[in-house]
This record gives C-alpha cells, sequence and structure tokens, in this order.
C-alpha cells in the first residue's frame, strides 16, 4: 500500500520524506500514520510518501531500496526484525541520507535517531502491575511478539527482569504469537490445558490480548485469569475499550510516536539540535483510570479531525489562491481587473493566517490536556499511597498498647514459684483474654494483607447453609424492630465446602450491613443459596433498597469509593473489603441494581477446595461457645472477660507535660491511672479502657476537650463514664459550654488538688449509687426501661435479649454480644461499669429471679422450672439457688406454699 501526501501543485515541496512501516496491527499503524499526518498538517511544503508491506519484511526491503533510489531527504523506517532491515539502514545512513528508526529497533547502531516507546521499560511495569494484580503470587504466561524483533525481546527481557523481584510469581509458560491473533487463537487453547493453574497472561499486544480473552471465555476461565495487553489504543475492540468492558485487567500506554518522529525529521532537516534517542513513556491504563484516558482521546480524535478539515480548507484556500494568482498574471493588461484579483488575494491571504492561528490553538490545548492526564496519574498514585499508610499505621497503633500488656503478663508467668495458684490462674486469665483481644485487632490489618497478597485462606469443610443462617441471626433483632421482611431461602438443608470462616463471616456481614443501611422500614431482604454451575455455590442478598445509580455503579467495589449519595456513617470501605476478600477466597462478587428498586449482590464460590488453601488446624479453629454446665466448668465463663481491679482507674488527657506529671504525682497514691497526650489518644483510650474517671484538659491539639467530651457521651461504651474538664478558661459563658458538652465537673486552674480529689471520690460514689439503682431497677418483671438516656436503653436492650433466651441453656456472651452487635470485651466491660457485675452473673441472676416467681405458680415442679429457666440439670439449679437464697427450692417453696406437696 502506498499512500503519498503531496504539496500544492503551483508549490515547490522543501523536503521529501519516505516512510515504510510493516505491522499487522493495523489500529496501531492507524494510530501511527494519524498522528504523522497531523503534525504534516503544520508544514504544507513537505511531501511525504508512505509505503506500507503488511508484515513482509522482503517486501519492506524492496520499498526501503525503491526509496533510496529515489534519494528522498529522509528516510523513516519502522522495520517488523530487526535484522532484515539493518544493511539497508546502514546503506541508506552511510549514502547521507538521514535515517529515523520508529518503534523498533534495527542490529545496527548506524542511524541519526531513533523514535519509539522504551519496550525494556513496558515489560518491567508490566511486571510490577502483574505482581500487584496476583497479590506477589500465582503463575504467569507470557505471549511474545515475533522472535528476534526488538519490542518483543526487549518486553520479555523487562518482564523477566520485574518478575525476579517476586520469587513467589513463576513464569511457567511462553507462547510466541508473531503479533497475529489467530496464531494465539490456534495455540492458546492447548497451551492453557497444559497449564492449568494459569493465574495472568501478558500479551505483547491488545490484539493478542483480545484473542486470549476469545480462548479464556471458551474454556470458562475468563473470570479467574487476569490480562494485561500493550498498546491502548482508542476504539471500538481496541485496548481502552477492552479495558472499560473489563476483558482486560489492564494496557499499557505504548505512544505510536508519528508525531515525534516528524518533529525529529524536521529538526534533523533544518539542521537545528536534536536527540538521537528519543525514548516515549508508558503508563497502565487500568479501571482507575480508563474513562478519564478514553475521555481525553476521545477530545485529541476530535480535535485531530477539526485539524483535518481545517487542512481541508486550507488547502482549498490554497487551490484558490493559486487560481486567483494565475488570473492575476493572464489579466495583467487590464488595471480594474488587476486590482480586484489582488483583493481577493488580500482577503484569502488574512483567511489562511486566521486558519493557522486556530490549528496553531488547538495544537497548545492539545499539549495542555496531555500534562492534565500526567498530572492525574502522579496524583492518583499519591492518593493511593497515602490511604495505604494510613492503614497500617492506625493498626499499629492498636497494637502496641497490647504488646506492653502482654509483656509483663509474659514475665510474671514466667516465675511462678513466686505465685500462688489463685494468681497464676488469673493471670494465665489475663494472658489468654488479652492474647484473643490481640487477635481481634489483627483483623485491621486484613486490609493492608489483601492489598500485599499476605493473607492466607485458611478453610475448614463444613455447611454454609448453617453458617450464613448463625451470620443472619445477628441481624433478626433489627428486621424485627424496622419491621423488615428477612427471609432465607437454602435450595438444600446441607451445602457443604471448604471455606475460611473468618473471612467469609465479614464478607457476608458486611453484604447484610448494607442492605439493611439502604432498605427502608417496611422493606424486604432475602438471602438465598443455590448450586450454580461450574461446580459452585451462589449465595445471594437481594434488598429492596434505594439502589446504585448507574454512575456509581462501575466504582462501587472500589477502595474508599462512596457513591454521589455516600451514607453518613460510610467509609468507602466495606464492599471493597467484602469484594477482595471473596477474590481471596477464589470467589467471585457480582452485583447488580437498578436506582430506587433495589440491589442483588452475589458472592459465588467454589465447591471443590482450591489448591492454595490451607487446612485450619484444629487449634486454629474458633472457640466453642461456652455454656451453663453443672460442675466446676461453669467457672471458666469467667475467661469471657479480664478480672476487674480492686482500685478506680482513672484516664488524665493532658498534653502538657508538667501539668500531666503533677497530676499523675497527686493521684497515683490513690487511683490507677493511664495518660494521653491528646484528644485522639484519649478517645481510644476511653473505648479501650473503660476507665471509671476521665480528666481531661480542654485546650488539646487538634480534638479539643469540648469535642473530646461530646464524642464520649455519644459513645454508648464511654457514655456512664463521669467526666472533669480542667481549663484556664474561667469566665461563665465558658463553664457553661463545658457543663454542656457533658462535663460532670469544671474545674479551672489553677486549682486545689485536695478538691480535685474529694471530687473524684464523690463522682466514684454517686456511681456506685447509679449502679445500684440500675441492678434494682432492672429485674425479672421489668422487660425494658424507658431509654431516656444511652445507658438506661442498652440496658433495657441486654435484659430483653437474656429474657427472650432464659430457657436456652446454651445462651452465652458471644450470643448476647452477636445480637446487640457488639464484641465480647465491650461487652463485658459495659455491663461490669453500669451493674459491677459480669455479663455471665447477671444472666444467672435474672434466671434464679425467674425461676423463684416460677416456684410460686400453682403446680409447678422443680425440674419443670429448672429447665424453663435454661439450667442444664436440676441438681445444678437446686445447687445455684440454694447458694444465693439460703434454701433449696423445694424448701422456699413449701415455704411459701404450705399446700405444696
Amino acid at each position: 500500500m502506498e499512500v503519498n501526501s503531496c504539496v500544492p501543485t503551483e508549490q515547490k515541496p522543501e523536503y521529501r520524506i519516505g516512510f515504510s512501516q510493516c505491522t499487522t496491527n493495523d489500529a496501531w499503524r492507524r494510530g501511527m500514520l494519524a498522528g504523522m499526518q497531523k503534525e504534516l498538517s503544520f508544514h504544507p511544503n513537505v511531501q511525504f510518501r508512505m509505503l506500507d508491506a503488511h508484515n513482509n519484511s522482503d517486501l519492506q526491503r524492496k520499498q526501503v531500496q525503491e526509496l533510496i533510489r529515489q534519494r528522498v531527504d529522509l528516510l523513516i523506517i519502522s522495520p517488523n526484525q530487526s535484522g532484515p532491515l539493518t544493511a539497508l539502514t546502514e546503506a541508506a545512513y552511510n549514502q547521507g541520507i538521514p535515517v529515523i528508526i520508529l518503534d523498533r529497533r534495527t542490529a545496527s547502531g548506524s542511524y541519526t535517531a531513533y523514535v519509539g516507546g522504551n519496550n525494556l521499560e513496558v515489560g518491567r511495569t508490566a511486571g510490577r502491575y502483574a505482581a500487584q494484580l496476583l497479590r506477589q503470587r500465582g503463575k504467569v504466561l507470557e505471549i511474545s511478539g515475533t522472535p528476534g524483533s526488538s519490542p518483543a525481546t526487549d518486553r520479555t527481557t523487562g518482564f523477566k527482569e520485574a518478575l525476579a523481584r517476586y520469587p513467589r510469581i513463576q513464569r511457567v509458560a511462553q507462547l510466541e504469537g508473531n503479533w497475529r491473533t489467530a496464531l494465539v487463537l490456534r495455540q492458546l487453547p492447548a497451551l492453557l490445558r497444559a497449564h492449568p493453574d494459569i493465574n495472568l497472561i501478558f500479551a505483547h499486544n491488545d490484539p493478542m490480548a483480545r484473542a486470549a480473552h476469545q480462548v479464556l471465555q471458551q474454556l470458562g476461565l475468563a473470570g479467574r485469569v487476569r490480562l494485561i495487553g500493550v498498546d491502548g489504543l482508542p476504539g471500538p475492540g481496541n485496548g481502552l475499550q477492552l479495558v472499560e468492558d473489563g476483558a482486560l485487567n489492564a494496557t499499557l500506554l505504548y505512544p505510536t510516536g508519528g508525531e515525534e518522529a516528524i518533529r525529529t525529521a524536521l529538526r534533523i532537516l533544518r539542521h537545528e539540535p536534536y536527540a538521537k534517542e528519543n525514548v516515549l513513556g508508558t503508563m497502565v491504563v487500568d479501571s482507575t483510570n480508563v474513562s478519564t484516558i478514553r475521555t481525553q482521546t476521545e477530545q485529541l480524535a476530535a480535535q485531530r479531525s477539526d485539524i483535518q478539515q481545517q487542512q481541508l480548507r486550507l488547502q482549498e484556500q490554497m487551490r484558490r489562491y493559486a487560481s486567483q494568482k494565475t488570473a492575476v498574471y493572464l489579466l495583467l493588461a487590464s488595471l480594474l481587473g488587476a486590482v480586484l484579483l489582488g483583493a481577493m488575494a488580500w482577503r484569502s491571504l488574512r483567511l489562511n493566517r486566521r486558519i493557522r492561528r486556530t490549528l496553531e490553538q488547538q495544537n497548545a490545548e492539545i499539549r495542555t490536556q496531555r500534562n492534565r492526564i500526567e498530572d492525574l496519574a502522579e496524583e492518583a498514585r499519591r492518593s493511593s499511597e497515602a490511604k495505604l499508610r494510613f492503614f497500617t499505621n492506625f493498626s499499629h497503633e492498636l497494637r502496641t498498647p497490647l504488646t506492653l500488656i502482654l509483656g509483663p503478663l509474659e514475665d510474671l508467668l514466667s516465675s511462678p514459684a513466686d505465685l500462688t495458684k489463685a494468681q497464676q490462674h488469673d493471670l494465665r486469665l489475663m494472658r489468654r483474654n488479652t492474647q484473643r483481644l490481640l487477635q481481634l485487632v489483627n483483623q485491621l490489618l486484613d486490609f493492608r494483607k489483601i492489598d500485599v497478597g499476605k493473607m492466607a485462606v485458611r478453610a475448614t469443610e463444613g455447611n454454609l447453609v448453617s453458617f450464613v443462617r448463625e451470620i443472619m441471626d445477628v441481624f433478626e433483632k433489627t428486621a424485627h424492630k424496622r419491621n423488615i421482611t428477612f427471609r432465607f431461602l437454602p435450595a438444600e438443608p446441607n451445602i457443604s465446602l471448604w471455606f475460611d470462616g473468618d473471612i467469609l463471616d465479614k464478607v457476608f456481614f458486611n453484604l447484610l450491613s448494607n442492605a439493611f443501611k439502604y432498605t427502608p422500614d417496611g422493606g424486604h431482604i432475602q438471602v438465598s443459596i443455590q448450586r450454580g454451575p461450574a461446580d459452585t455455590v451462589r449465595v445471594s442478598v437481594e434488598d429492596t433498597g434505594r439502589g446504585i445509580a448507574e454512575a456509581d455503579q462501575s466504582h462501587i467495589l472500589e477502595w474508599f469509593y462512596q457513591g454521589s449519595h455516600p451514607s453518613a456513617n460510610g467509609s468507602g470501605l466495606g464492599l471493597a473489603l467484602a469484594e477482595g476478600l471473596t477474590r481471596l477466597h477464589e470467589g467471585q462478587l457480582t452485583f447488580r441494581s437498578q436506582l430506587g428498586q433495589g440491589s442483588t449482590f452475589e458472592v459465588t464460590l467454589p465447591l471443590a477446595k482450591p489448591a492454595a488453601f490451607l487446612e485450619a488446624k484444629p487449634n486454629g479453629a474458633p472457640p466453642v461457645p461456652l455454656t451453663f454446665l453443672p460442675d466446676d466448668d461453669f467457672h471458666e465463663l469467667a475467661e469471657q472477660a479480664p478480672l476487674t481491679r480492686a482500685d478506680a482507674t482513672i484516664l488524665i488527657i493532658e498534653d502538657h507535660e508538667e501539668v500531666r506529671n503533677f497530676l499523675v504525682q497527686k493521684l497515683q497514691p490513690h487511683f490507677q491511672l493511664s495518660t494521653a497526650i491528646d484528644g485522639a489518644a484519649g478517645l481510644r483510650l476511653a473505648g479501650e479502657n473503660i476507665p471509671d474517671v476521665i480528666i481531661c484538659d480542654v485546650n488539646l491539639p487538634e480534638l479539643n476537650g469540648l469535642e473530646v467530651a461530646a464524642a464520649l457521651k455519644s459513645d454508648w461504651r464511654t457514655s456512664h463514664i463521669p467526666l472533669v474538664l480542667l481549663t484556664a478558661r474561667d469566665a461563665p459563658e465558658q463553664q457553661i459550654e463545658g457543663v454542656q458538652a457533658g462535663a460532670d465537673l469544671y474545674l479551672t486552674k489553677p486549682f486545689n488538688p485536695a478538691f480535685l480529689l474529694e471530687s473524684l471520690r464523690t463522682l466514684l460514689r454517686n456511681r456506685d449509687q447509679q449502679r445500684e439503682h440500675f441492678r434494682r431497677e432492672l429485674s425479672v418483671n421489668t422487660a425494658t426501661v424507658t431509654p431516656q438516656r444511652i445507658d438506661q436503653k442498652f440496658l433495657a436492650d441486654l435484659t430483653a435479649i437474656i429474657e427472650a433466651n432464659l430457657d436456652r441453656p446454651s445462651l452465652n456472651v458471644d450470643d448476647i454480644a452477636r445480637s446487640l452487635g457488639v464484641s465480647q470485651m465491650q461487652l463485658y466491660r459495659k455491663v461490669k461499669a453500669l451493674l459491677g457485675t459480669g455479663v455471665i452473673d447477671y444472666i444467672q441472676s435474672l434466671r434464679l429471679t425467674k425461676a423463684r416467681l416460677l416456684l410460686l405458680q400453682e403446680g409447678s415442679a422443680i425440674a419443670q422450672v429448672a429447665y424453663q429457666t435454661g439450667f442444664s440439670s436440676p441438681s445444678y439449679f437446686a445447687t445455684l439457688f440454694k447458694s444465693k437464697y439460703q434454701v433449696s427450692p423445694s424448701e422456699y417453696k413449701a415455704l411459701h406454699m404450705p399446700n405444696s406437696h
């Protein structure tokens, strides 16, 4: 194929440029030629001749020989293979014809300039991005270009270098695609069957990647194997469209170099400074930036079309100008005709200048938009790094205090001879519960582990139906309270598969939480389980909520994305974490939604155990829930929470070191103290330790004391804690502001230490009296308490849950915590602070009170009462009853019902 771009017939060409290219990638060739012609539109006096060899190296050699014979002013060669064109390139160069090598290098250094992408860097970038997709673990297949061509060689070399940094990623196979899709379609199926565990395919161009996607669809592997291509060209069926449609995970932008080749050629011909090596940059285009790239590309294409239209108009004007100029020469004898034709020529020149200025402005806009794309990519990279640092630092901050607790405990337990058995038992109890809390904190690192690919799946074989049913139980109370129809529709009563309960618990809990968050009162939520195709099981969560806007659907599973109508308490992490954990579990999370009608999220899991799963060890399984037992095992229930301390605990939040040390010195002989130097640290310690009193300065960095007070009083974990505010602000309106924020005592500096000490003791006494009031108010005859305060509502909910399940011997702290939506440790600390007793003791007290009332009913039997109130045996019930009331059940019954037998 031959394309000529010539100067107007009346204008002599200033330069003649010959171009020979040899490729089968039509889209890339069209993009390169379009870039050349756009740049040539600014230089109408350049004659440009393009010869296309259609991937035939022998034909290209003949075309280059013809161009050399014609003695063109400059030769541009885009070879398919380096060997066949090397000798001709050297011959032209030695004859004094400048030679520009475009895109693919020859085997010789005898050329004037090189313009093209850095194929070695393209391979490295692909390798690094592949490691990120695979979380640094997996098996990779490479589909390379024509052997011997510089792009294929360099991309393979760069890809290998990048993967060498990740020892857990294996490059198991390579297919020589020769840049041809037909060859990939024919040979790839057999290669995939030979390597069924391939996780990612890297193709040297997008057409071969598209062919690989077709093969994956035919083999049913499209959802499991990732695909990376190279070119990133716009248009239907090309790289950008494939990424946007989800056929490719990413493509590497590989500039065609047409515009830069023409610019370099003109610098050489005009004897201006130029660079011999003109290496074009690359970038990864994936789902996060493809829309932006596509929009910019479409704008560039539109502007390029405008330039072409302007060029046509320019040529038309040039033809008109030539015709008018001829007329001037022909009618020179007529003065009037000469004046008229001169006026027309002057008008045409003005129009030409206006068109040229328009073209220059559009070219400047294109350069500005290109720079904007680069700025957006850099901004996205910095944003991602900031998010990762935040989660990592936050998780490690939580681990530090737990480590400081475990260290002293281990030291004490290392010298058992110095401890009594009771002390050893208590310390071991503290260590076990601290370790359990540390395990909970470690779960906060899940996000970071998923991101770097360091989270293992430890699976056990179990019944998925019963597992999902247990998670749904947590939401039953919420559904009933909000009048939401909450249905569970398993297709079978038992579907057995290997799964990691800790991972799937987070997935389904997040999906159900989202469903309840966006479903209005009186709506419907349905959970169904059924077998899917290809040995899979599908769990669907369907709701009648507000749905997801179409503009948000392509981003809803991305980290930190909250949509166009974000929730007030959302963070943009729930769905992204669920999707990441599902992929980690070798599954797939999909959804469909219609705005105003609801959403359906589906989790598809393999029935067979994937090879990557680790089998959970027995000691790694979750603890078996504790129950009421008629022997010494009952005392093991105390392990659900750490032991209480005899002295009151006080948290001091003060950023001034000397004031903080002064408070510690004055209060340490009387209380157990902990300190924080800012409001954020103080809130964290208050939520973790639940102190008896909090002393807080008002003037704190970041969060001030009033903001800390508001946060403490609005959090159910800390709402009961007396708060003392210390400040140098002594104006009456400032003191009123502090009391309104929730302070129980407002002291101004300087303060009397003795007054502070006595005030703290008074606050603690008042708290004890309030605790006794709660214990008397919450009896078996009072199902709920008027929720005038957060603490009363909490105790009312707690009592209602226990009373509703009194007949269940297996009722335990974990069941209650799940019903309330809190952790066991948080539940224990709150109950201990409000009632002065443990959760288990409170359950036992309600059981015995209920049993006492049932014994007074006519015809009641002791055994029947024992089972109705959840005791596992009548003998155990009798023992506990006598321990509390100093009489046995039969004696109590006879005492109050003399006629009973």
